[in-house]
């Protein structure tokens, strides 16, 4: 039976992307993702619940993200869901989940002129 791995996110930076080079010199962008979800109560209160996604991006796409993306940024995020698995200081195995995305789309709006840029990478081949 066949298995799908995608994950659709809009939602704002809580920070300005981080990046680094692995010791081969591909790039990878860092960020986290605010994805909130509002409803009505049944007594007609509104609520709010923020998720926080940690989002990952690499070659291209994470130059691209680290160079356009800021704090507050609005952006569709497109990926598929990996979970590392390390030990901390004591020796407990923890586990961290993320996005590793394959492609980004800037929702914030732009003037008239300005185009908004979508960008999308092939298949993730990344080093861990």
């Amino acid at each position: 039976m066949p298995t799908l791995n995608r994950v659709q996110l809009i939602g704002r930076l809580g920070k300005d992307p981080e990046s680094r080079s692995t010791p081969t010199g591909k790039k990878v962008a860092h960020f986290s993702l605010a994805v909130s979800q509002r409803w009505k109560s049944a007594e007609g209160e509104s609520k709010e619940n923020t998720e926080w996604v940690n989002v990952e991006a690499w070659g291209r796409l994470g130059e691209v993200c680290q160079q356009y993306l800021h704090k507050g940024s609005l952006v569709f995020i497109e990926g598929r869901l990996k979970t590392d698995k390390y030990e901390d200081k004591s020796g407990e195995t923890k586990y961290y989940t993320k996005v590793v995305a394959l492609s980004m789309q800037m929702l914030d709006r732009k003037p008239e002129d300005e185009p908004v840029a979508t960008v999308e990478e092939g298949p993730a081949e990344y080093e861990a």
